[in-house]
Order: C-alpha cells, then structure tokens, then sequence
C-alpha cells in the first residue's frame, strides 16, 4: 500500500476518534439543555462545556473558577469558590487510545507502522489545538499547552507501541528492523520478546484485577448507590446524567481497584486512607458512585495482597516458556534474575502510571487531592510482582511443569523401546498318523488298488 494512502487512513482514524469523542461528550450535554431547560440548545454555550469535558478526560487538568453571583445564590465560602478540577473521566482517555492502537496496528499491517501512527498523532494533535482555541470558558480554564500535548500523547503513545509490536516479526528495513537485527545479533531478541510478552500479561492482568475489585464493589455496595441517587432528589435526566457520568469514571475506579488490592490503597482527600488495612474515608461527598467505596475493614482482605504475586508468577511462567522456546532455556541464573527485575521495574511503572492518571482533584480543600499515590503503588506492585516472576523464573527445571511433561515421555518413550520381543511358538511335532496317510494316498495313485489288509 502506497504511504499516501496509508497517511490518509491514518489520519482518517484520528479524526474519527475525536469526533466520536467529542460526540459523547456534546450529545447528553444537548439532551441535559433540551430536556432540563425546554429550550432550543445554544451551541455556543454547549460547545465550549463539551470541549472542556473532552479535554478533562484525556488528562487536561482544570482551574475552576465560580461566577460570584452563583457562590452568593448557593451560599459556598468564597474562599472555596476556586479549585482544581483533574480528577479524568477516564472512560474518554480508554476508547482513544484503544481506537489509537487499532490504527497503529493497522498501519503497520499495511507496511509504515509509524509512518502511519506519527501521521494519526499529528492529526489528532491538530484537533486537540482547534478544541482549545475554541472551546474557552471563564469558569474552567485549561492550560494551553497541556491541553495540546496531553491528547495527542493519549494517541500517539499506543499508536506507536502497537505499531512496533506489529513491525517487529515482519519489518525488512527502518528502525524497528535495525533494532531487532542488532538484538538477535547479541543474541538477546529471544530474551526481549520474552519480556514483553511478559509484561503484556502483567498489564492485561491488572486491568483485569482492578475490574475485579469494581465488580466486588459494585455488588456489596448497589444498596448505597440507590439511596445516594434517591437522596439527591433529581429528576428522569437528573438520573441518567449522574449515571452517565459514573460511567464515564468507571476506568478511573479501577486504577483505585488496583491499589486497593495491591496494599497502599487510595485516599479521598487529606488526611483519608482507603485500604485493606483500614479505612477512614472521613465525610464523603453525596456523589452516587462514591457510594461503592468500602464502609469498613475486614483481616480477610490482606489476602488480596496475593492477587498481584500470582500476576508476577503467571508472567514468569509466560517468560520461562519463551524463553525455552527460543532454545535458551539453559540461560543461566543470574539471566533469569535479571529478567525477573525488569519485570518488576516495569510493573512498578505501570503502577505510577495508573496512579498518574487516576488522581487528581475534584473540589476544595481536602478533595484537592484524591486517589492512590504514585510513590507507594509503584513500590508495592513491583515487589509484589518480582517475588511471583522469581519464583517461576529462578525455580529448578525440575519444577516446571511442562519439563517435567517432557522428561515423562521421554521415560515412558525409553519404557517402550525395552519392550520385551514378542514370543515365538515353535511348530508342534509331526503326527505319525499323517505320514501313514500319506504312504497309503501314494500305493492308491500308483496301483489304483487298495493294499491288502
């Protein structure tokens, strides 16, 4: 496929996954204006509140200011009129790099993987600055320059990834072929695709451990979500914005899943510490999905501590089979110790970037800074990790499952071979009454008569 043709898909691509984006944000904010005001909705007031909604979910923090006449109408201390809004919804940040990663894949089948995702990204970028320069409001203001960067690294960092995942096994020429070359001529490319294997199973299997504990949440806590939104007193749109709106920080809640299950947990404030070994939330705001957070504590939920050390030894046993399908399962130890550190250093980075993106704040004074801390998650998680990888990594053959399979059929193969032969009879003994026989059927052919008796 011919570069140009591969650019305009690209950028094709991005322009599909703002505006999808950009849709999902504008579209209930229309149904909130029509239904709520019985009015025909103002564009001019709609589109700056869904871009500023946009920018917030992929990652843009906001400087909220209140308008003094509404600070006087609700009576709020006007010291608490201003704020920092940089809680993400994350769910708009999620469907973007997913769509990103599509289209880095897709390029890269094509043969200009990151011809294609550096196209898509520039594209996107553009987009981010033309929602910028348009949608300002004086109640949330976004910095410029991060409401631009931030986007298009939301895009443009799983576009590449996925692109040179894609490139890897069948580029012939540019860079991720000049890299891999160099690896397999050190003899390390095995060892690195074991590795990322490895972390690809790490990284699906916190999400999957963070859905999880929403999950669990979700089923002890239903009750009290009910009675939050019934307490709030809105209407049929009232309703379905606020669940709309607990959708859209459904991701936002696994990241605080997985460092609730990791050890370190999260906080909803200062002063706050939501964990296994103790909560104390301390006046919770009447938000409906903060409904789901856990009331007490329990000695059982330390055990979840083992979730994230089962995640290292699956992703070891993942890197050990690899690696001795590569021919290099006699690697020596301190190979495989060094395997089972990067493991744990890049789950420890998983864990800060999960933590990055899902704190923030959501209001004054102490809700200026809520979710799980970067420093702790990251410490935690990859420890946690490293012990699960060594133990798969660092074991003895002997205990591996499949080398144990292995060393069975050759057993049972060696077994077969020693089979005894089989047995031979040997002819019975002639019976003389057969020569007898035989003697008189020659006398009758010769003569033609019987012999006498």
């Amino acid at each position: 496929m011919y570069r140009l043709t591969i650019v305009l898909l690209a950028a094709f691509d991005a322009v599909i996954a703002a505006v999808v984006g950009l849709a999902a944000s504008l579209a209930p904010l229309t149904l909130l204006w029509v239904f709520g005001f019985d009015g025909l909705p103002d564009l001019g007031t709609l589109w700056p509140a869904a871009g500023t909604v946009w920018q917030l979910g992929h990652l843009v923090p906001l400087a909220i200011t209140l308008p003094p006449e509404y600070v006087a109408a609700i009576g709020v201390d006007p010291a608490a009129a201003s704020f920092p809004l940089s809680l993400a919804p994350l769910a708009f940040a999620g469907f973007t790099a997913v769509f990103a990663a599509r289209s880095g894949r897709r390029a890269a089948d094509a043969g200009s993987g990151l011809v294609g995702a550096s196209a898509g990204s520039v594209v996107f970028a553009a987009i981010a600055t033309l929602v910028a320069m348009s949608a300002r409001t004086d109640v949330a203001v976004a910095d410029p320059a991060l409401a631009i960067v931030l986007p298009a690294l939301v895009f443009a960092v799983p576009a590449v990834v996925a692109a040179i995942a894609a490139q890897w096994d069948d580029a012939d020429a540019g860079p991720v072929a000049v890299v891999r070359d160099r690896l397999e001529r050190a003899r390390a490319e095995e060892a690195v695709r074991a590795t990322a294997a490895g972390v690809a199973v790490i990284a699906a299997a916190v999400v999957g451990l963070g859905g999880l504990v929403v999950v669990a949440a979700v089923i002890a806590g239903m009750g009290e979500v009910i009675s939050l939104t019934q307490a709030a007193g809105v209407d049929l749109v009232g309703s379905l914005v606020l669940a709309l709106g607990s959708f859209l920080y459904l991701p936002t809640l696994w990241g605080w899943g997985v460092a609730f299950a990791a050890g370190p947990g999260f906080t909803l404030g200062e002063g706050t510490a939501i964990a296994p070994g103790g909560t104390d939330a301390g006046i919770v705001p009447g938000i409906p999905i903060l409904g789901l957070l856990p009331s007490g504590t329990s000695p059982w939920l330390l055990l979840l501590g083992l979730l994230p050390v089962g995640v290292g030894a699956l992703a070891g046993l993942i890197v050990r089979r690899r690696l001795r399908d590569g021919a290099v399962e006699d690697a020596p130890v301190a190979t495989r110790a060094i395997v089972a550190g990067v493991l744990g250093l890049l789950a420890a980075g998983i864990g800060a970037l999960l933590a990055v993106v899902t704190s923030g704040g959501i209001g004054p004074g102490r809700f200026e800074r809520v979710g799980p801390e970067p420093g702790p998650l990251a410490l935690v998680l990859g420890l946690e990790v490293v012990v699960g990888a060594a133990i798969l990594l660092l074991s003895p053959r002997g205990l591996d499952g499949d080398e144990m399979d292995e060393a069975y059929r050759d057993e049972d193969r060696g077994a077969f071979d020693r089979a005894p032969a089989p047995v031979v009879f040997a002819d019975p003994a002639p019976d003389p009454a057969d020569d007898v026989t035989e003697d008189l059927s020659d006398l009758r052919g010769s003569g033609g008569e019987d012999p006498p008796r």
